[in-house]
């Protein structure tokens, strides 16, 4: 009998592999070098580069309008006359929320919108990821293919890379955003917010924080660009260094926040982030631009503000990395009366614009427990977190005013707001000369009681204000702020170096320490509120310290050293009981009892602010 023939074997669906992305960030630096690279060659490297069976490249038009651009494995014909408006289909909801969007089944989705003339009525899944720059949408790229799937995590990374070169190459052709026709520059335009540190400031607004377009896209050379990434770290480092050094306005830096923003900034991960996407073949400013903008799209998610200003920390570094590199212009000379407007400020970048006199400060991504509005307040600095859309809208010398107390930020104001304002500046100058005259004069009252009256102070930059007010020295400096501006507690020889700077810039004058007052609204990150029907009288203040020994005993230590034999004055906050207060004096008294040299004068006390230590006294 003649042998059958094998059954036509079965056609095995299999998911399509993810191409090399060396290789394709190698076939667009060729294109690209060749000068004669257009949208629909990045189309078709993309389509090749990811193995996708089509790719549609969409740039933004006055009007909150998306073009189609260019394609590859769909119809040519429908470029330059398929349009979608900011937030229809998949492609312009991509565009209005500035999300990634990785669909199995795209045509099912509920905001689904066909174009016939496309031609994409085959493709099931789709990848689209806006071209975003400087918070500008410049338009969408996306990937789709026939197979119903979810695009793997390479691929997504890999087109986001694509997309952040798409950003640069649009910004160089000179494209605009989608909502800028029919805006006109000259009309004012008020902001709301939150207040950061009190004050008003009126000056020409000074944006800072875009990098221009990145000229040199792609190496082929990764071994020089991780050199220039590395003296780029070296030179970055060298200069945080002097202006950590430098006697700054304020009373030099706060060691506790700066050194906590130097270990977020030079922890390994996100360095190692930018020498991988150099081995990739970016070069290095490329590299730095786009670790930024994923941490960007991470963290922006983020509820929880004390995460979020780890961002601005490490926004902070990116930037001077940015300027070290020539990706960034470096900042001017002198900011004199300039009102600075960023998207995010870092503790570093704070102090260094104050060096060079900006008036205020106008941030989009901030919180008023966060690095840069602690040292604002201890500066005296007018701050404001303004809503998003104020970097967008302001152009640099744009008049503007700052009120930092009524929660504003006025781009362009009318003449008579800027009259009114005016007149309010000019009555606090003349409150402030009035209340001068009483600075050294003795506080008696008019039966002849003589009185002290002392600052409340929470961080070392603020005892500037000692000399400024004539004070009678400190009443009462809260340990736990530099605790909170850190995110953490020091070691004792941080705690003991912060002390002793105190009491070297009281100049003799009595400062009395406060130990850590934390708990109910004042959590170090990591803990978790309490559920306590009443925090704020619960487990908080000394209550934590006895609880935790071995944290009050090291500051107890640290408050010592600091001293180095000076009186030394250790206030304990909300005891309840005698008892309460017998064992942290205890405390104290044995760490003493270790601590040379001795304090000339030990003085231990504490707050009357529970009602039932007032009966038992």
């Amino acid at each position: 009998m003649p042998q059958e023939a094998d059954p036509a074997p079965k056609r095995r669906r299999t998911k399509p592999k993810f191409g090399d992305t060396r290789q394709l960030f190698a076939a667009l630096r060729d294109h690209l070098a060749s000068g004669a690279a257009s949208l629909a060659d990045i189309a078709r490297l993309v389509t090749q580069g990811l193995r996708a069976d089509a790719c549609v490249i969409y740039v933004a038009r006055p009007g909150e309008m998306l073009e189609l651009a260019a394609v590859q494995g769909l119809n040519v014909s429908a470029v330059g006359h398929t349009r979608l408006r900011a937030g229809e289909g998949i492609i312009g909801m991509a565009a209005a929320s500035g999300d990634i969007l990785n669909l199995a089944d795209a045509q099912n989705h509920p905001r689904y919108v066909y174009r016939a003339e496309v031609g994409e009525e085959a493709m099931a899944s789709m990848l689209a990821v806006p071209v975003k720059r400087a918070g500008r949408t410049l338009g969408v790229i996306s990937v789709m293919s026939r197979e119903a799937r979810v695009y793997t995590p390479m691929e997504v990374e890999a087109l986001a890379t694509v997309s952040m070169l798409l950003a640069e190459i649009l910004a160089i052709a000179g494209a605009t955003d989608m909502g800028e026709e029919g805006f006109s520059e000259a009309l004012p335009r008020r902001y709301a917010g939150h207040v950061l540190a009190a004050g008003i400031a009126r000056g020409q607004i000074l944006p800072y924080g875009a990098a221009p377009p990145i000229a040199r896209l792609l190496t082929d050379d990764p071994h020089t660009e991780i050199k220039r990434l590395n003296a780029a770290v070296e030179a970055t480092n060298k200069g945080l260094d002097k202006l950590f050094s430098a006697n700054l306005p304020g009373g030099g830096a706060s060691r506790d926040v700066l050194e906590a923003y130097r270990m977020v900034t030079q922890s390994a991960g996100w360095l190692t982030q930018v020498r991988e996407a150099i081995g990739d073949g970016l070069t290095a400013e490329t590299a730095v631009d786009k670790v930024a903008r994923n941490l960007r799209e991470r963290m922006r998610r983020i509820a929880d503000p004390y995460l979020r200003e780890r961002l601005a920390d490490i926004e902070d570094m990116i930037g001077r990395l940015m300027v070290a590199l020539g990706g960034m212009a470096p900042k001017p000379e002198r900011a004199d009366g300039f009102v600075l407007l960023v998207r995010r400020l870092g503790p570093a970048d704070l102090l260094d614009w104050h060096a060079r006199g900006i008036a205020g400060v106008a941030i989009e991504e901030a919180s008023a427990s966060g690095h840069a509005a602690i040292l604002a307040r201890a500066l005296g600095l007018p701050a404001l977190q303004v809503d998003r859309g104020a970097v967008e809208a302001a152009q640099y010398g744009d008049p503007a005013i700052l009120d930092a107390e009524g929660a504003t930020l006025i781009l362009r104001p009318e003449p008579a707001v800027v009259e009114v304002y005016e007149r309010a500046l000019a009555a606090r100058t003349v409150r402030a000369a009035a209340l001068a005259a009483y600075r050294d004069r003795p506080t008696i009252t008019q039966d002849g009681t003589e009185i002290k009256l002392m600052l409340n102070v929470g961080l070392a930059l603020e005892l500037d204000q000692l000399e400024r007010t004539g004070a009678d020295g400190i009443g009462l400096y809260r340990t736990e702020i530099a605790a909170l501006a850190a995110g953490g507690i020091p070691d004792v020889a941080g705690q003991a170096a912060e002390y002793g700077r105190v009491l070297d810039r009281a100049q003799g004058k009595p400062v009395q320490f406060r130990t850590l007052d934390l708990g109910a609204d004042k959590l170090l990150p990591g803990e978790a509120g309490s559920t306590e029907e009443n925090p704020a009288m619960g487990w908080r203040s000394l209550r934590v310290g006895l609880d935790r020994p071995a944290i009050l005993r090291r500051q107890l230590r640290a408050l010592l050293l600091g001293a180095q034999g000076r009186k030394l004055s250790v206030m304990f906050p909300m005891v309840a009981t005698v008892e309460e207060f017998r064992t942290a004096r205890d405390l104290l008294e044995a760490e003493a009892a270790r601590i040379r040299p001795a304090p000339e004068e030990l003085e231990v006390g504490t707050m009357l602010e529970v009602p039932a230590l007032l009966f038992q006294l």
